[in-house]
């Protein structure tokens, strides 16, 4: 399953709070590492001291999943593609990943390429070549070895790693920054069933919820540590003549968990950041000396028919849960599907909240519609080439005769992609490179997966804190015992079988994802047409009576000033604020619960007001007068002197500002403004009542998880 690393810098919109040097810790969650600790050394246990019980539950397990609830899983895929399709074509794709003025923190090519690197992880590699090989030789729905079987063989392998997958990530990725950089709510899963229990999330709820999701992604990394242990170990057989054993496998498992013990403790995550990036290019290489030095027409031929083959025929392939094929003689289609599409799709779902936690990082600020396009098209393309490439490179020796490599690839899948590497020139040198690239794919994987379960397994912050160091170590050990473990058993196929197990109670967390998504993203919605109703009276408060002499001089002199710092200061202490107060004022006389604040701006020291006005089990008004500084445009030069910077008196609403500026308006302007955004809100309350609201009053979190003072600015 795809790898994902954190972005070399933090994703911001502005200045942020003063904060201690050094990182941040967050103390850790009791229930929810202790259960999820709990249940895990239990298992390990359970599945070291009766092993062959372990064994015959666990397959038992599979094959009840697969007999009653294969359709579930097929299903539920498709749902989730259908969702954030919807979410991405519909008029809510217009919302940010943060506040309404933020900003993507990287530029759109450091950003493909930092989608494109998270679509690539060691499993690629093994089942590159052991996927469209098996579906060659045993396929699901026609004849085995036939013209048809080739075609669809590399098709059915690129399904399991293509869009379905990525579209549970951007169903995730979407709940993590719309709730952590939107809402202020922390950083963790329990914040998206917000809208749906309310305060329950502090609880027991919450707590269940994070525990289900641990487990999920320890048993996720442990199938790709699995992979990348045995993968390892046929490649150092291949070059080394080291044997392929259970002491060897041991080591390899050894050396994941002592590099990510020595991460810990000597602070090397930026080294391992740039292994994983060097680990694109290394793979990109071994692509490109594949294409290059064989069959090149030929592979460029069927990627291009694969490409046509996958589009055309998605829709059926989303669906079909094969109620009318036999499959192949001795491997029926039913236990293909347990082995391939039910076993990816628990896959996904586990790996889910580890990769989606580092998509929203660096999609902060971009729209929903560019997230979910973004994540489901670049890195299914980077997959889409090297399953097409390598599986099709294989299936030349395969329909060509070779029988051995074809039997091999299928019964010892880690030796697919060696085997394949040396039928083409340069083998010891490209082999060399699988197993550094392998082994770079293998220890960041061990490394940052430590790091989210510490992250999981503590207390929720609306900061990017890391969990304890000692928690991470607990973590990267207990992973190892549980990889171990499970391939004591009957290898990776054993890690296969109990993520399809896991995989069933976590997919009802996907549920409750969408449910609450569905929620806030009708609100948003309503905001946006109720907005839209109100827009010929948003006007009042911006230009004055045609019978004013003024009126075209002041907004004529708004255009052509570029006001400084003390200018500002005059201007909310003198008209602003004032304004404010006196809207407070009258609010408050009759009967309803306000709240004016003032205070200054972190960054400039300039004064600002934020008015709020509470509403009982639903989104409060917020009307913030803050000011925001700007580089000078280029003409400015010929407007007068100016400084180094201008400011701007933006208009924040609890979702951010839209770039409202109110400066050089009169008192009575800043009140008929406040007044036509109170209106709009009124107007958005009675669209979408108390069960439309984002988050109302039930869903109320603890102060010190957001800071009510200081909301993200632009810089």
């Amino acid at each position: 399953m795809a790898e994902a690393s954190e972005p070399t810098t933090k994703e911001s919109d502005g200045p942020e709070p003063t904060a201690a040097p050094g990182p941040r810790r967050s103390p850790i969650n009791p229930p929810v590492f202790i259960g999820s600790a709990a249940v895990i050394v239990g298992f390990v246990a359970w599945a070291m001291i009766f092993p062959s019980q372990a064994e015959t539950v666990i397959f038992g397990s599979m094959a009840w999943v697969a007999e009653h609830f294969g359709w579930y899983y097929v299903l539920t895929a498709g749902i989730v593609v259908v969702f954030v399709l919807v979410v991405a074509t519909s008029k809510v794709g217009q919302v940010k990943l943060g506040p309404d003025h933020s900003k993507p923190r990287f530029n759109l090519f450091t950003w493909a390429a930092m989608l494109f690197a998270a679509g690539i992880g060691v499993d690629l590699m093994f089942f590159g070549i052991s996927g469209p090989a098996t579906n060659f030789l045993t396929p699901p729905d026609v004849a085995e070895l036939s013209d048809e079987a080739a075609r669809m063989a590399p098709i059915w392998t690129i399904f399991h790693y293509g869009i379905p997958g990525w579209a549970m990530y951007a169903l995730m990725g979407m709940a993590f920054g719309l709730f952590a950089y939107r809402y202020h709510l922390p950083l963790s899963i329990r914040s998206a069933l917000a809208p749906i229990v309310g305060r329950r999330i502090h609880g027991g709820v919450g707590h269940t919820v994070e525990i289900a999701a641990t487990i999920g992604t320890i048993f996720g990394i442990s199938v790709s540590l699995g992979i990348g242990v045995v993968f390892l170990n046929y490649g150092l057989s291949t070059i080394f003549d080291i044997p392929q054993s259970t002491a060897v496998q041991v080591a390899l498992m050894a050396v994941a968990v002592f590099i990510a013990i020595l991460s810990t403790v000597s602070g090397v995550e930026k080294g391992i950041r740039r292994l994983s990036e060097l680990n694109v290019v290394l793979a990109v290489v071994l692509m490109l000396w594949v294409v290059l030095s064989g069959q090149t027409t030929h592979m460029l031929n069927a990627l291009v028919q694969n490409i046509g083959d996958f589009f055309s025929r998605f829709p059926s392939m989303m669906l079909n849960t094969f109620a009318y094929t036999e499959g192949a003689e001795g491997y029926p289609s039913d236990q293909w599907m347990a082995d391939w599409t039910l076993f990816f799709w628990a896959w996904w779902i586990a790996w889910a909240p580890f990769v989606s936690l580092f998509l929203a990082r660096i999609s902060r600020g971009r729209t929903l519609r560019q997230f979910v396009f973004g994540v489901l098209l670049i890195p299914f393309t980077f997959i889409l080439l090297w399953i097409s490439i390598f599986g099709n490179g294989a299936l030349t020796f395969f329909r060509a005769g070779e029988e051995a490599f074809l039997t091999e690839a299928v019964e010892a899948p880690e030796s697919g992609f060696y085997t394949l590497l040396l039928q083409y020139p340069g083998a010891t040198f490209t082999v060399s490179l699988a197993v550094i690239t392998g082994m770079l794919f293998y220890v960041t994987s061990a490394d940052s997966g430590a790091l989210v379960m510490a992250n999981m397994t503590s207390k929720p912050s609306t900061t990017d804190s890391d969990g304890p160091s000692w928690l991470r170590i607990v973590w990267a050990v207990l992973t190892g015992a549980l990889t171990l473990a499970m391939l004591f058993i009957d290898g990776v196929y054993t890690l296969q079988a109990a993520t399809v197990m896991v995989g069933l109670p976590l997919s009802v967390v996907v549920y409750l994802i969408m449910f609450g998504l569905w929620k806030v993203l009708r609100a948003e919605r309503l905001n946006m047409e109720s907005h839209d109703a109100v827009l010929p009276t948003l006007l009042s408060g911006r230009m004055p009576e045609p019978g004013d002499r003024g009126s075209w001089r002041q907004r004529l002199a708004r255009h052509m000033e570029f006001p400084s710092a003390a200018r500002v200061k005059t201007f909310v202490e003198e008209v602003a604020a004032p304004a404010l107060d006196e809207v407070a004022a009258e609010l408050q006389a009759q009967g309803a619960d306000v709240s004016c604040s003032h205070g200054h701006a972190p960054e400039s020291g300039i004064p600002t007001a934020d008015l709020h006005v509470h509403f009982h089990e639903t989104t409060e008004f917020k009307y913030q007068v803050y000011p925001v500084a700007y580089s000078p445009p280029s003409f400015a030069a010929n407007l007068g002197t100016v400084g180094d910077v201008y400011y701007r008196v933006e208009i924040f609403s609890a979702t951010g500002s839209r770039g409202h500026d109110i400066m050089g308006y009169t008192k009575e302007q800043i009140i008929a403004d406040i007044l036509d955004n109170y209106e709009h809100h009124l107007r958005f309350l009675a669209m979408s009542g108390k069960d439309g609201a984002a988050l109302g009053d039930e869903a109320e979190v603890p102060d010190e998880w957001h800071d009510a003072d200081v909301v993200e600015k632009k810089s």
